[in-house]
């Protein structure tokens, strides 16, 4: 399941955010910060891949432990990233931001 959508610049403002998951917006705004943080200190020789820390509640039910994965694309000064768990396919998540990116819309 995707749980979120987020653009980012390079600067780490959000271009676009769309949660899937119900959550606070303090929460959200946790979840955007630690997710840029961890996407830019990346570097580009890695992965398109991160698992996102074990201590974000954002996502899922309270009290249940979710194992949540970062996938994202850089281009040019955005980066796209979409959070999904372990039911979804990497390399589609990949083709799906790929595909999304140079459609423009």
């Amino acid at each position: 399941m995707i749980h979120a959508c987020l653009i980012f610049n390079t600067a780490g403002k959000a271009r676009l955010s769309k949660f899937y998951s119900p959550s606070s917006p303090q929460s959200r705004a946790d979840v955007l910060q630690t997710i840029f943080t961890l996407v830019s200190a990346r570097d580009d020789t890695l992965c398109n891949f991160a698992d996102l820390p074990a201590g974000q509640t954002c996502f899922g039910e309270p009290g249940e432990q979710v194992d949540l994965r970062v996938i994202y694309r850089r281009f040019a000064t955005l980066c796209f990233c979409l959070v999904v768990d372990e039911s979804e396919s990497e390399l589609a998540i990949l083709d799906l931001i790929q595909v999304r990116a140079h459609s423009g819309a």
